[in-house]
């Protein structure tokens, strides 16, 4: 991210176009950052494609690959969707550092078409505010350690094997201590049917605390924990019961090589864990909320073949233990994935890429669907 040189005339502009005001003449720095980056993807669905604007066309999402019968199992999608844009500022309030920092992308989204515009809305993927120790707003949830994700061409890369949460909350930093209050949303498998129950009814946030250290040998790892009060009220079911989990990252240097890692368990995690591959509990046949168990990790090994070249390859996964009896048999039980790829900087802003990756995934019923991908990427940084 590069500060951009803005004169103080044109900060102030800025700022009276959003209704602020600088608080004090050449306390505040503002920077913007972000890249563009142009995917083309040749897929391949063991039991034909999604259709076309599929999430599961944009990025691996675990749970998404099983297909749709009839379709052809071969397509090509062509996107610039994970190009993203973020703006930041920081001012000295004497002593006192406020910043903030808002980034949007264009991922997710299916307004768009491949017929005509090829268009996407833009979302907000973090919008935040600190204030010395305190954030509040929208930002990575207190549980995941991004700095420990690998470096793949595919946008999340290991989703199966990773927390992965962006939602607001209200965070307070002390050394490498972090708490967090952060958004509930609790969902829940219906009795025998294993169809997904999306409750907004929770009246308790997530609660998170981590800690993160460093060796020595400059290693840098994290430790954290989640508690949750899973809750379901509605016309037919009314309870609640507890959720809880713990997650350990870390970045290993070997060299100028690195190993990155991440291994995450708990009872009643639920979207939390593989982007929501399994839910967080199910009802059982007295209208209780049972929780439902998940593990899941990846390790990840970046090696540079010299300054300009380097490859990463990564292994990921997660396990669900459903109670079969109260879920029914129609709910994932396990996703896997791999990726090996070979990435080129001729500068440093400037990445050129391919990846090959493969992902299985399979229901308590016996049914499964496999992903092979290669991507080719390009990327620049601004």
């Amino acid at each position: 991210m590069k500060q951009a040189p803005v004169s103080l005339a044109l900060a102030s502009a800025l700022l009276a176009m959003s209704g602020s005001a600088i608080a004090e003449t050449g306390k505040t720095d503002f920077k913007f950052g972000g890249y563009i980056k142009a995917d083309v993807m040749f897929s391949d669905y063991s039991n034909g494609a999604p259709e076309s604007g599929d999430l599961s066309r944009q990025f691996y999402v675990p749970g998404t690959i099983y297909g749709k019968a009839g379709n052809g199992e071969q397509v090509v999608d062509f996107q610039a969707r994970e190009t993203r844009f973020n703006f930041k500022t920081t001012t000295d309030l004497d002593g006192h550092t406020l910043t903030g920092f808002i980034e949007l992308d264009f991922m997710t989204h299916t307004d768009g078409n491949e017929r005509v515009s090829n268009s996407y809305s833009p979302r907000i993927r973090h919008a935040f505010v600190s204030y010395d120790n305190w954030t509040v707003g929208q930002t990575w949830t207190t549980f995941q350690n991004p700095g420990a994700l690998p470096e793949n061409l595919d946008f999340v890369g290991a989703a199966d094997g990773t927390p992965f949460v962006r939602q607001a909350q209200l965070r307070y930093t002390n050394g490498g201590f972090q708490f967090a209050v952060e958004n509930p949303e609790t969902t829940v498998s219906d009795y025998q049917t294993g169809s997904r129950i999306t409750s907004g009814s929770g009246m308790m946030p997530d609660v998170v605390a981590r800690y993160n250290f460093k060796s020595e040998g400059g290693a840098s790892f994290s430790v954290a924990a989640i508690g949750r009060q899973l809750t379901l009220e509605n016309s037919n079911y009314d309870d609640s019961t507890l959720g809880f989990g713990a997650s350990f990252a870390g970045v290993i240097p070997l060299g100028k090589d690195d190993l990155k890692f991440t291994a995450t368990w708990g009872e009643g995690l639920g979207r939390y864990m593989g982007l929501n591959f399994a839910n967080a509990a199910s009802v059982d046949a007295d209208g209780q909320l049972d929780t439902i168990g998940s593990f899941g990790g990846f390790v990840s090994y970046r090696h540079w073949w010299n300054e300009q070249w380097r490859s990463s390859f990564t292994l990921s996964g997660m396990k669900v233990d459903n109670n079969v009896d109260i879920t029914g048999k129609n709910v994932n039980k396990d996703a896997y994935s791999a990726y090996v790829n070979l990435l080129y900087s001729p500068s440093k802003p400037l990445t050129f890429g391919v990846e090959y990756m493969f992902a299985t995934n399979s229901k308590e019923n016996g049914v499964d669907g496999d992903l092979n991908r290669v991507i080719f990427s390009a990327k620049y940084v601004l």
